[in-house]
């Protein structure tokens, strides 16, 4: 499909003729020529038409393997379409270049658009070596280039076993990676003796081959191609020294070629060896054309890398508009990390001895090889080589590119100085040290842009500067330079959980994990101050979950959390709660659907299918849940812990029990699956998929952990979500059975609940992560920190300790008598009125604006003259409204007088007592009792469940500014009794009853049907 953006008008042009610029090539470096162009043309002198002969615009080549993991083209693009119509920018998508002719300086396309140009940029690129060996045009060979050879590999991957890749260097590297991931018996077939030989030495070979073939991949060096065998497709490749190989696919990537057909078709002046002729200026044999990236020839040097690229397309659109610069050569430092194994050069890493002294350092038992040059006088770093450890390679390649002497002697930079001195760090390069190779961004450009801008993360960095947003091997040094500038200001980087801890929450979790605290007193006497608040209890309940596993509604637990795990129920409107019972695997017998229908019919419970595959039963009221619970319980149902940050569901498809494409029992092991995590806590909710085939029904690649069946196993992806910002899983490890799907899942899922932040899903976790999915596998499949099997035993404890919270509550009758309504009467009454819809119930909507007390006081007595800017009007009596015992320590619980709701806490710590009204006024709704309590700056507060709005428990104000303001009521303790101080009911009764506050919570309603005028606050 091809198509064609053409520019929209800019107000800012000029009336001047535009001189006009044809890029050929939308690439990476094309595209960072248009950009540059654009960023460089104050003067709008230059109109700019580009062709792409792919089906979309440039995206990143240097990331093309994550789209294995990801298989989203979207997420590897460099520019949307956005930004060809803002910048006016002329781009023919799916439309090659074909002719051009220098005499009347016309570019043609394929598709017979003809451009006149002023200038014309070559961006051709370059293509991949195929070597012409007999066989490889049989089905079954690729190449790998694009989005479109990769998606063919994927294809073929399905009915494929084994794969040679033919070539050893970067993106051959690159190739096994992905065949690997593929789950492919994979081999590497290098002519040269060493892996990488234009980048690593023999030493440093030898260490990356160890490493991969640790990992399962087979390496061949010295090893030449014969002839590919097979009937019309790949079954063997024979080699020159007479052995062979049996397999069914091979992926060539044995180096590149420049594009230089359309030059040499114009009669522009040629490399021998190919590549367009260019000057420094970059200038081809034509003076109106110009050559940039992998194309050009530059004193007989073809760039491979796309650092030199985006330099030289910047120099060229600098020179267009005014500038003189020239490209002389470019350094050709890299970093990867191939095959999980970090791998670097940088600088003049091939010095000859007559000019340089090399030092090594080699590990066997790490893996481990660094290679350093220095000058013969020992006062200059002139390059080196890094394999398995490449975390200095920021700081060695600026040391190299640099013009002052070294601050250390050579070997310390290998072994650091002596007495632990520092090195200098990034803070000690000059502001023109090149941090930024891919974009040529500056120590100064990044330090002047956060503070300029005010950067407040390393992500706004990258997206200001284009630092790190390459290759990202500069990415550390980013980091240090961003957190040296924020200390510079005066500002800290902190990720603490609240005012109460100065932690974040993965040291808080290594602290009560270390020193075995089993409550949140425990915890926050330990390393907190105050009485915590809504973000610390339910943060450290979660903690003392994850470890220890005690029912979260024991008596020392139950008020550190938030409602729906106090109530093991979810709270929606009005303070009702929806109730979902677990079906494991999406599986579930008619007898206990029937208990389900039976239950829901029983309470007046709206049902709704969910997209976990479970039903969902809404509205019940808190007293009514334990017998709700029981009679399911009786019906083999248990807590689906819809309410919790914990695993949710493992969706599932029929698989091999009914489906005729399934290659696996996808429900059965779904089933095991849901059955072994249920009721783990972890940061956020986690949502599992198991497929039964790679049709992928239960979309298994967009969940926190999925499944999908293949011949030989399961392939295992991680750290996919949906929701407001879907993320595409990546692939962990291919090909496994289900004990090991179940080990990796354990350390996968308890590495995640050990080092997340709070309220943080997996795929926030490992986009932050250091390292990211890489780091992952490292941990949990090649167990790099060396904690898997504690990692395993950790989460075997949670499943062995497991117990259905619903059950603890029915069978336990003190727990039970947690779920009244009041604590003072029997008596029950609805806070929101119900209407039908659809052949169901369900509650008002809510109001749109926010209700004064004056106009409560109107609507609860319009035909009654009340006192207005006055408290409540004596006499008062003192009110018993229940025992001490009747309300939670730290916690609070709702009492009924007259016709009113009231909130009562009982703040143990503190030693103090509080009454509010139980009406929150952000939504009307009577839920206050239900609410965290704690403190802001040692001020008393409640934390209304449904939106976390805060009030003071003192004055009733809201503590987050707003014009939220609650009633407060005098409390008092005599003996075991506890006794509020109220006005006369009846005028009580007109300022806060519970009927009037519901139909405040429907009077201001504007809906589409029928619209009516909000009251005026």
């Amino acid at each position: 499909m091809s198509a064609e953006v053409k520019p929209v008008t800019n107000s800012l042009s000029t009336n001047l003729p535009k001189k006009t610029v044809v890029v050929i090539g939308n690439g990476m470096v094309g595209q960072r020529f248009c950009e540059k162009l654009v960023e460089f043309d104050k003067a709008q002198q230059y109109r700019i038409v580009t062709f792409c002969e792919e089906p979309r615009a440039a995206y990143d080549r240097v990331g093309l393997t994550s789209f294995f993991a990801h298989r989203n083209a979207e997420k590897l693009m460099i520019a949307r379409m956005d930004w060809f119509r803002e910048h006016g920018v002329e781009i023919h998508l799916g439309d090659r270049a074909c002719a051009m002719d220098l005499a009347t300086k016309t570019v043609r396309s394929q598709k017979g658009i003809e451009i006149k140009y002023d200038v014309a940029i070559m961006a051709t690129g370059s293509y991949p070596f195929v070597p012409p060996v007999p066989g490889f045009d049989k089905q079954g060979v690729f190449v790998y280039r694009t989005i479109e050879d990769l998606n063919s590999i994927i294809e073929y991957a399905k009915k494929s076993k084994r794969c040679a890749v033919i070539g050893g260097g970067l993106l051959g590297l690159e190739a096994a990676k992905a065949a690997f991931d593929l789950g492919l018996e994979t081999h590497v077939v290098e002519f040269a003796p060493r892996l990488m030989p234009r980048q690593i030495d023999d030493a440093g070979s030898r260490t990356l081959v160890k490493k991969i073939e640790s990992l399962g991949v087979r390496v061949h060096l010295n090893k030449s191609s014969k002839e590919a065998h097979g009937n019309g497709k790949i079954e063997q490749l024979e080699f020159n020294d007479g052995s062979s190989l049996d397999l069914e696919m091979i992926i060539v990537s044995a180096g590149i070629r420049p594009r230089d057909d359309l030059a040499k078709e114009s009669d522009i002046h040629v490399g021998q060896r190919g590549g367009i002729t260019v000057n420094d200026q970059l200038r081809t044999s034509d003076p109106d054309v110009y050559a940039i990236g992998e194309c050009a020839l530059h004193r007989g040097m073809i760039y491979g890398l796309v650092a030199p690229g985006y330099e030289m397309a910047e120099i060229v659109a600098a020179n267009l508009t005014g500038d003189e610069r020239h490209f002389t050569g470019t350094d050709l430092s890299t970093k990867l990390k191939l095959m999980g194994c970090d791998v670097a050069s940088f600088g003049d890493y091939e010095a000859p001895a007559e000019r340089a002294v090399p030092l090594t350092f080699e590990d066997p038992f790490g893996g481990v090889y660094k290679k350093l040059i220095f000058s013969l006088d020992g006062t200059k770093l002139l390059g080196g080589v890094l394999v398995g450890d490449a975390s200095e390679y920021g700081t060695f390649s600026i040391l190299a590119k640099g013009t002052q002497p070294l601050p250390c002697k050579p070997h310390e930079l290998l072994v650091g100085k002596s007495g632990g001195a520092s090195l200098g760090g990034v803070e000690s390069m000059p502001d023109d040290a090149q941090i930024c190779s891919c974009n040529n961004v500056s120590k100064g450009a990044i330090c002047h842009a956060i503070r300029e801008q005010s950067l407040d993360s390393v992500g706004a960095v990258k997206s200001c500067t284009r630092a790190g947003t390459g290759c990202g091997g500069c990415m550390p040094l980013v980091t240090d330079l961003f957190n040296a500038e924020l200390k510079k200001a005066g500002k800290v980087v902190v990720n603490h959980l609240c005012e109460h801890f100065k932690l974040s929450r993965t040291e808080l979790f290594a602290v009560i994990k270390v020193k075995e605290l089993k409550s949140f007193d425990a915890v926050i006497k330990h390393c907190g101050k105050g009485n915590g608040c809504e973000i610390c209890k339910p943060a450290v309940a979660s903690i003392l979950a994850s470890l220890w596993n005690e029912v979260i509604v024991k008596d020392e637990h139950v008020t550190l959390q938030d409602t729906n795990d106090r109530f093991l129920a979810n709270m929606q409107r009005g303070g009702l709660y929806s109730v979902v019972p677990r079906v494991p695997g999406g599986e579930i017998t008619p007898d206990k659907m029937i208990a389900i229908a039976e239950v829901a019919k029983d309470y007046s419970l709206y049902t709704k299918i969910t997209g976990g595959q479970r039903i969902d039963l809404f509205g019940a009221q808190v007293q009514d849940l334990p017998d709700i619970w029981e009679r399911l319980g009786a019906a083999g149902l248990e807590s689906g812990h819809a309410y919790g940050k914990a695993l949710r569901t493992v969706k599932s498809c029929v698989g091999t029990t009914w489906c005729r494409y399934g290659v696996q029992d996808s429900v059965g092991f779904a089933v095991r699956v849901e059955n072994r995590y249920k009721g783990v806590r972890a940061p956020h909710k986690v949502k599992m998929a198991v497929s039964g085939c790679v049709r992928e029904c239960a979309e298994a690649q967009g969940k926190d952990v999925g499944l999908v069946a293949t011949e030989k196993g399961y392939n295992l992806y991680v750290c996919g979500n949906g929701g407001a910002k879907p993320r595409h899983a990546d692939l962990l490890v291919a090909d496994i059975d289900e004990e090991t799907a179940i080990k990796f899942i354990d350390r996968f899922f308890m590495y995640y609940i050990m080092t997340a932040d709070r309220l943080t899903r997996t795929s926030v976790w490992c986009d932050k992560l250091e390292g990211g999915i890489e780091h992952i596998r490292d941990v949990v499949v090649h167990d790099k920190l060396g904690l898997g099997a504690e990692l395993e035993a950790m989460m075997q404890r949670l499943v062995d300790t497991y117990e259905c919270e619903w059950a603890a509550v029915v069978k336990d009758p003190e727990k039970r008598n947690r779920f009244t309504q009041f604590v003072n009467t029997d008596e029950t009454e609805s806070c929101i009125e119900i209407v039908p819809e659809r052949g169901q119930s369900r509650p008002e909507f809510w109001p749109n604006e926010f209700v004064s007390l004056e106009q409560f006081r109107e609507m609860s007595s319009p035909n009654i003259e009340t006192v207005k800017d006055s408290p409540l009007t004596p006499p008062t009596d003192w009110v018993s409204v229940g025992k001490v015992w009747d309300f939670p320590k730290d916690g609070g619980a709702t009492i009924k007088y007259g016709a009113v709701q009231i909130a009562v806490f009982n703040f143990s710590t503190r030693g103090e007592w509080y009454a509010t009204q139980n009406m929150c006024p952000h939504k009307k709704a009577f839920v206050l009792g239900r609410g965290i309590l704690g403190d802001a700056a040692g001020v008393p507060k409640v934390a209304c469940p449904l939106h976390k709005k805060t009030f003071s428990l003192q004055t009733g104000e809201s503590l987050q500014g707003e014009e939220y303001h609650i009633r407060t009521f005098p409390v008092r303790i005599d003996g075991d009794d506890v006794l509020l101080e109220f006005p006369p009911t009846e005028l009580l009764d007109r300022e806060l009853a519970t009927e009037i506050g519901c139909r405040l919570a429907t009077s201001c309603q504007t809906t589409p049907s029928q619209p009516r005028e909000l009251l005026e606050v």
